[in-house]
C-alpha cells in the first residue's frame, strides 16, 4: 500500500475508466469486512464522475475526509458527491462510478474554515453530510484533544503503529513505467509506523508515517482515508500528502487531535 505520492500536493484521482489511472493502499492487504465504515467518496463535476477520495463514516450521515476532497476548485466546482460502501466497488452492487442503488448521495460538504488561508496540508480536513443514513455496527471515532502528543517521545518504539485504510492505488511508477501501475478499486489496509511528529517538518498539524514493503502505506485515491491509532477505531489522522510520485518512503497524515480540528468536526455530529 503506498502513500500519497506527490510532494505537498493533493492526490485526487481521475476515476473515469477512459482516463485509466486509479489508486489504493500499497504493499498492504485486502480489508474485506474489517472496516466497513471506511467508504469511497466520489466527486462529480458537471454531473459526471470526476475524482475520488477515501473517507470514514463517523455516524450514519456524517463522513470525514480530507479538506482537499471537499474544497471546490474554481475552474471545476463539484456538482455533487456520493459514497460507495462495498469493499470491492467494481464487483458489487454499487454500480460504481454511477448512481447505483447502493451508493448514497451527499447533501452538502465542507472544508475547514481556514483551509483556503494556508497551504492545503495545514488545515486538510473536510466533512460530508449524506442525504440518507448508512447504518453500521461501528463508526470511526475522534481522538481526544492533543492525544497524539504523547507519542513524540516514543518515535523509535516499534509498537507504535497505525492502520491506514483506503481505496487508493496499490502500485505507482514514474511515467515511463506507468504501465506497471496497479489501481484496483478495492478497500485495503496497511500498518505503517510513526516516523515524525511535532518536528519542524510536520509542524503540529501532521504526522509522517512509513511507506515501504514491510509496513505498507498509502497512495493516490487514499486521500481522506483514516489512519487509525494502533488497531482501534480512533482516527489519529486522515491521509493528506506524499513526497514522491511513486508513493514510497513516507506519507503525510493530517492530525485529528488538534482542538481547532475537533471544534470544526464535532458540531456536525451534534
Amino acid at each position: 500500500m503506498k502513500r500519497l505520492a506527490i510532494a505537498w500536493i493533493c492526490s485526487l484521482l481521475l476515476v473515469m475508466s477512459a482516463a485509466g489511472v486509479a489508486s489504493a493502499v500499497t504493499d498492504g492487504e485486502l480489508d474485506g469486512d474489517a472496516h466497513p465504515h471506511v467508504v469511497l467518496l466520489l466527486m462529480e463535476v458537471g454531473g459526471e464522475p470526476m475524482y475520488r477520495c477515501s473517507a470514514t463514516l463517523l455516524s450514519p450521515t456524517v463522513v470525514l475526509t480530507a479538506g482537499h476532497c471537499t474544497s471546490n476548485y474554481p475552474d471545476e466546482p463539484f456538482s455533487g458527491m456520493r459514497v460507495f460502501t462495498e469493499s470491492d466497488v467494481d464487483n458489487g452492487n454499487n454500480n460504481y462510478p454511477y448512481k447505483g442503488k447502493n451508493s448514497v448521495e451527499a447533501q452538502s460538504w465542507y472544508a475547514h474554515p481556514l483551509y483556503e488561508a494556508a497551504p492545503f496540508y495545514v488545515h486538510d480536513i473536510g466533512v460530508v453530510i449524506l442525504k440518507k443514513p448508512i447504518r453500521m455496527d461501528t463508526y470511526g471515532e475522534l481522538p481526544e484533544a492533543n492525544q497524539l502528543d504523547e507519542l513524540a517521545s516514543q518515535v523509535t518504539n516499534p509498537d507504535i503503529t497505525f492502520t491506514s485504510v483506503g481505496y487508493g492505488a496499490q502500485k505507482s511508477f514514474p511515467d515511463a513505467a506507468s504501465w506497471k501501475d496497479q489501481a484496483d478499486r478495492v478497500r485495503m489496509l496497511a500498518h505503517p509506523k510513526l516516523i515524525q511528529i511535532n518536528t519542524g517538518f510536520t509542524g503540529d498539524f501532521s504526522l509522517l508515517l512509513s511507506n515501504n514493503t514491510a509496513t505498507g502505506g498509502t497512495c493516490y485515491g487514499d486521500s481522506g482515508g483514516p489512519n487509525f491509532l494502533y488497531d482501534t477505531n480512533i482516527i489519529a489522522g486522515v491521509t493528506s500528502y506524499g513526497l514522491n510520485w511513486a508513493c514510497g518512503g513516507t506519507g503525510g497524515v493530517f492530525r485529528m487531535d488538534r482542538e481547532d480540528v475537533l471544534d470544526f468536526v464535532t458540531p456536525f455530529l451534534e
